[in-house]
């Protein structure tokens, strides 16, 4: 038998390897935890890795890819091969059987072409007709020559800017019975104590916003034309100018609020001084009316109470893209149905074709049946009943497929949460009621791509008159955006147009002011228009 002290070692050394065996077993479970962290990390920097990667592809095709979203359908057995071009092939290419075809077809037309360069215009552009004479021809005596026809090229030509001063010439009579000195009034002019004339005004107006010539090029150009005027004068007379059409911008906003369906966005622009150096982020939030008519309202931030502020008490369908500040305001009002746009919902996918080509192409392909739907209804001219039909029909399965196919790419295992496919996907799905308004109400539209047309001119604009000084400038930034897009919409010539009205507005009452606004001035007052002092200098009434 073991003595004592034999017993107490083989304790102390139970006792020891119980302590080494309790140590590593949580040495182990530690290893197993940073085990964990570790795999846990990897996936997480895998997953950046992928977000980043996708990042760095759309940027790479925002520098030196196709940018388009439109897609573009390519048959590949129709390309031809380099090598059978080139008599490379082993084997001729098969014979192709081929049929005649006879039909008849329109001429192409060329427009106005008026020579065999394509060159069009109407009967607005002033012709200048040089006559060419050949020396050799005019040597021959007359008697020796007759004149059979004569050959005609037209090349198209352009005259620096050029601006003329009107010289308004009074005479001054005196009675010769009381001695009185009689004169003529000064004509009316639509800026009183200054020397713009209204053409000056359309047209500063006109090069500023609509063709995005700043005011200090203007200036420029004025002072290469021989004109000396301050910087100061042609900022303060269009600003006034704007502030004269102030009513009919507000008489146009009243009647594009009375549309059943809208569509609104928002748009960045710099506006107000900030601290030396920094402009304020300030936002347009056009709206778009069912009479083709757009309004631009400006507000100092993209806050969601400025959707209440501006669409008040509308009723009806409100457009838009995936904003939270829309839906909000549709979720408060009974009145408000809330449609989603399938332009912004079909971005998210044609920036997943990096990571993911055959999915998202997949899903380009289900979006575009939709369509190809919308475009067979403008083809056929559809309306109303027709065109509602006609989406029940087509559009309404192909949109349950699409939505069916997404769920069922939710749910691919594999699928990284923060992938742009899964982005797309959630995008997709979270809308889906809103997505679907369209295809029960003929009077909305698919998308608002209507409203990002109408709002180029600001981000246009933004690259050349970069910002507004004050927010009271961006106010009357939006109110002349909105008559100038409008008259684009309507059809409208902005400088016919704001000749007219400008001469106009001052003597027009204020409640009829929506009879100045692009719509209606189109039909009370496009066929004889107010003209400015010089155009009817230039071509005085016959009596």
């Amino acid at each position: 038998m073991p003595n004592a002290a034999g017993i107490a070692e083989l304790r102390r050394e139970n006792a020891l390897l119980a302590d080494r065996l309790d140590a590593a077993g949580r040495a182990r479970e530690a290893l197993q935890a940073d085990y964990a962290a570790l795999q846990k990390t990897v996936s997480a920097l895998r997953e950046t890795a992928a977000a980043l990667k996708d990042q760095l592809d759309w940027f790479k095709r925002q520098l030196f890819g196709r940018r388009s979203e439109k897609r573009l359908e390519i048959d590949l057995t129709e390309q031809a091969s380099l090598f059978e071009a080139l008599g490379g092939g082993d084997a001729p290419a098969p014979e192709v059987p081929t049929e005649e075809i006879s039909y008849r077809r329109r001429r192409k037309a060329r427009g106005d072409a008026v020579n065999e360069s394509g060159l069009r215009f109407d009967d607005t552009v002033p012709v200048t007709t040089i006559e060419v004479r050949d020396p050799a021809v005019e040597s021959i005596p007359e008697s020796e020559r007759v004149v059979v026809g004569e050959k005609v090229t037209h090349r198209l030509a352009q005259r620096p800017a050029s601006y003329e001063v009107l010289r308004y010439v009074r005479p001054v009579v005196k009675r010769r019975d009381t001695g009185k000195l009689l004169t003529a009034r000064a004509p009316a002019n639509v800026l009183e104590r200054t020397s713009a004339d209204a053409s000056l005004l359309a047209g500063m107006l006109v090069d500023k916003f609509r063709h995005h010539l700043p005011l200090h090029r203007q200036h420029r150009r004025m002072a290469d034309a021989g004109i000396a005027v301050s910087r100061a004068s042609l900022t303060n007379w269009t600003g006034r100018a704007i502030d004269l059409l102030e009513p009919v911008a507000a008489a146009q906003t009243a009647h594009v609020l009375e549309s059943r369906v809208l569509a609104m966005d928002e748009t960045p622009v710099k506006a107000g001084v900030k601290e030396p150096g920094k402009m304020r982020q300030g936002y347009f939030w056009p709206i778009y009316g069912e009479a083709d008519e757009i309004v631009f309202p400006f507000a100092p931030t993209r806050e969601h109470r400025h959707v209440e502020a501006f669409l008040g008490d509308f009723e009806g369908v409100l457009s838009s893209d995936g904003y939270e500040a829309y839906a909000r305001y549709a979720a408060t009002r009974a009145g408000v149905r809330h449609s989603q746009c399938w332009a912004h919902c079909r971005r998210g996918f044609e920036q997943a074709r990096d990571s993911e080509p055959e999915a998202a192409d997949a899903a380009l392909a289900l979006i575009g049946a939709l369509y190809a739907n919308e475009k067979a209804i403008r083809t056929r001219g559809l309306k109303g009943a027709a065109k509602l039909a006609f989406r029940r029909e087509r559009s309404v399965p192909a949109a349950a497929r699409f939505f069916d196919w997404c769920r069922g790419q939710l749910a691919r295992p594999g699928l990284l949460p923060r992938s742009p496919l899964a982005k797309a996907l959630g995008y997709a799905l979270e809308r889906e009621a809103g997505l679907s308004v369209y295809l029960s109400d003929a009077d909305v539209a698919i998308d608002t791509n209507h409203l990002e047309r109408a709002l180029r001119p600001i981000p246009a604009g933004r690259r050349n008159w970069l910002f507004a000084w004050t927010e009271i400038g961006a106010g009357r930034v939006g109110t002349i955006q909105g008559l100038l897009a409008t008259c684009t919409l309507q059809g409208v010539d902005p400088y016919t147009y704001l000749v007219d009205v400008l001469q106009r507005v001052g003597e027009h009452p204020a409640s009829r002011a929506v009879e100045l606004t692009p719509r209606v001035w189109r039909t009370l007052f496009a066929d004889d228009p107010l003209r400015s002092d010089l155009d009817r200098a230039r071509d005085p009434p016959t009596g």
